[in-house]
């Protein structure tokens, strides 16, 4: 179930699911530690005898206020004649999530109505050593475990405090949790519980006919409990109402930072540029990680999640919000690759957001012979990402720290780790972490990693190194059409397998070789790049209504029919994106460029109505698959858009 409507700031993150139910709870790290595991925490009503769960048989509309990380969410359930209006933030500085909940009154008569919140936290990821329990000095409930602490508490016409409550067990011996004793409206007032327990807590008010309440309710995260509790006296100190405005508020000043122009796009892609934004930054870590997805739902596919900084993933995010002009916010990003990168030079599959290494999939043998378990295109992508950053930033007082620890010794390993009769990289694993060989992506990002480390070694005066990376960088361009471009199918392929007398090539067709076109290595009216891209648009589409660019023939992951020559796989955000970039890329009139522009509306349609874009689509129905959202999506579309407002300005200027 996609993820529609998270809501961080950088050390807190929550998301909620398509029901409105909250999934994630994400502290003090965004992606490790989901201190819900995945569990949904239930929000329901209770009016005049009658109980409901937000979800089936309710109304839903999930959005966000426009330009703003503050939600605007709409239930409505007719039966029971009731309609609510939420608002749900994290502050932008405090670690306090909030919900403002507007109840309308849709019969004329008083009605007596009781808002319910469950919460089934797992705290450090699983349901071992909990404490739950009614804090008599805060009027709340607490869950804690070790250094973790989860302070809930509500306010209901200016009366702050938990008045109705129940702690409980779940998950043991039948025992199904205090969300069950809510349902006849009442709750136990237990007031601790441990070991796998959880809580559920009541707002009651009373409407008039066709009358309006409000109500709120808040959970700060903390590591002790003099922590929370002050968190706590914030919220009742400046009303939870204030917090919320204020936080909406900054984050349409953030938003609205920057004077830019739109060229001649249509609003709906203007809109899904300025949501794209706000949902990059809620996965950024403040400590530097970006993280590819918080999506729990994941882990039930394939045993593991996306909640990892991957080097290239981050890379695209860093250059996307660089671009926009928010490369303040990627800094430390930079500064985490800096830190792990091996004594070697390279970085590993990917990490887990303090730092230490996530779990790899990628063995450290093939065929008896033991290899790096890499993805190379990550170590020289973060390269890439720090030499757009500096273009856009100036900012060399930040590179200095970074040029022997990150740029040099990167690009050290970059250059040595190459076949000695090719000069081609060694082989390492994909971009897609499917197979172990020569990959034309790899080798486009390897040329662009070290051409953005000849300029560092060039600004900082350093001719020897610069002419060693531009020489290796000219070197691996010469080998890649030599040895990876296919002249019986006129277009490059996507692999290499290293033979005696060269590579055996791979000739399914891949959208990652677009990558030789966004990575800036081949220019887009090279004959041979263009007819590689004419078949890529030719048989990657996929030919159903939904439509999109699958990335490549046959692909089997998360796989919803057999594939065929109209169907090669379930589209993909990025995939179709690649292709747009590249028809801006070659675009010399408006005319020409407009051609990207279906594309750019084919995402926005494919986003949820909160603006969310997952990692792929449904084929045939359009629903999000995979995690969502894919923060690798988001960037796509905001690097896409600001290369096509880029262009048209040039083309503007330009004569006819």
């Amino acid at each position: 179930m996609p993820k529609d409507i998270p809501v961080s700031n950088g050390s807190l993150l929550l998301n909620f699911d398509s029901d409105y139910r909250l999934r994630d709870i994400y502290f003090p790290y965004i992606g490790q530690e989901n201190h819900s595991n995945g569990h949904p925490s239930l929000f329901g009503i209770w009016v005049d005898g009658q109980f409901s769960w937000i979800g089936a048989g309710w109304q839903k509309k999930l959005r966000y206020r426009e330009n703003s990380s503050v939600t605007d969410v709409t239930l409505k359930n007719e039966g029971l004649g009731v309609e609510l209006r939420c608002h749900d933030a994290v502050h932008f500085d405090l670690n306090v999530y909030l919900k403002e909940i507007h109840i309308l009154n849709l019969h004329e008569k008083d009605r007596d109505v009781r808002l319910f919140f469950h919460h089934d936290l797992h705290l450090y990821g699983n349901d071992i050593g909990d404490t739950t329990y009614f804090d008599p000095w805060t009027r709340s409930i607490v869950h804690y475990k070790a250094n973790r602490y989860f302070l809930i508490n509500c306010c209901v016409n200016g009366k702050y405090g938990v008045e109705f409550f129940a702690c409980g067990r779940k998950e043991l011996s039948g025992e199904q949790g205090t969300w069950k004793d809510a349902e006849d409206g009442e709750l136990s007032a237990n007031p601790i519980a441990w070991g796998s327990s959880d809580s559920t807590i009541s707002i009651r008010l009373r409407l008039p006919p066709g009358g309006r309440s409000v109500a709120h309710y808040w959970i700060a995260a903390g590591t002790k409990y003099k922590e929370v509790v002050q968190l706590n006296q914030r919220v009742e100190e400046t009303t939870p109402a204030e917090i919320i405005m204020r936080t909406s508020d900054y984050w349409v000043a953030w938003i609205n930072k920057e004077s830019r122009s739109f060229a001649d796009l249509p609003p709906t892609i203007i809109n899904l540029f300025n949501r794209s934004l706000l949902v990059l930054r809620t996965q950024i870590d403040n400590q530097g990680a970006i993280i590819a997805a918080n999506d729990s739902d994941i882990v039930r596919f394939g045993g593991d999640t996306y909640s990892y900084m991957w080097g290239r993933d981050g890379a695209f995010v860093a250059v996307a919000m660089a671009q926009a002009g928010y490369a303040e916010v990627c800094r430390r990003f930079f500064n985490f690759c800096s830190s792990v990168l091996s004594d070697e030079g390279y970085l590993f599959q990917h990490y887990n957001p303090d730092g230490s290494r996530a779990s790899n999939w990628h063995p450290w043998l093939q065929n008896g012979e033991v290899v790096l378990p890499i993805q190379e295109d990550s170590t020289a992508l973060v390269l890439w990402a720090l030499w757009m950053h500096f273009e856009c930033t100036k900012d060399i007082e930040f590179i200095r720290p970074l040029y022997t620890p990150l740029i040099t010794r990167s690009a050290d390993f970059l250059v040595t780790h190459r076949d000695a009769e090719t000069l081609l990289p060694i082989a390492s694993y994909d971009l897609w972490e499917e197979r172990y060989g020569v990959h034309t992506f790899t080798v486009a990002a390897v040329i662009a990693g070290l051409q953005a480390a000849a300029n560092f070694a060039k600004t900082f005066g350093d001719d020897t190194l610069a002419t060693s990376y531009e020489s290796a960088a000219t070197e691996i361009k010469k080998a890649l059409t030599k040895y990876l471009y296919h002249p019986k199918l006129k277009r490059y392929a996507r692999s290499g397998y290293r033979k005696n007398a060269g590579y055996e090539l791979d000739e399914v067709l891949d959208v990652s070789l677009a990558g030789l076109v966004s990575l800036g290595v081949l220019d887009a009216h090279d004959l041979k790049v263009a007819q590689t891209m004419e078949a890529i648009r030719e048989q990657l589409w996929v030919k159903t209504p939904v439509g999109g660019f699958a990335r490549y023939q046959n692909d089997p992951y998360q796989a919803t029919s057999g594939n065929s020559k109209d169907f090669p796989g379930n589209p993909w955000v990025i995939a179709t994106l690649w292709v747009a970039e590249y028809l801006i890329a070659r675009a010399q009139t408006v005319d020409q460029l407009h051609e990207a522009i279906p594309y750019l509306e084919w995402c926005a349609k494919n986003s949820l109505t909160s603006g969310i874009l997952a990692e792929q689509i449904h084929p045939m129905n359009a629903s999000p698959l995979s995690v969502s959202p894919l923060t690798w999506s988001h960037s796509a579309f905001v690097s896409t858009v600001l290369q096509y407002v880029k262009i048209f300005n040039s083309l503007q200027k330009s004569p006819a």
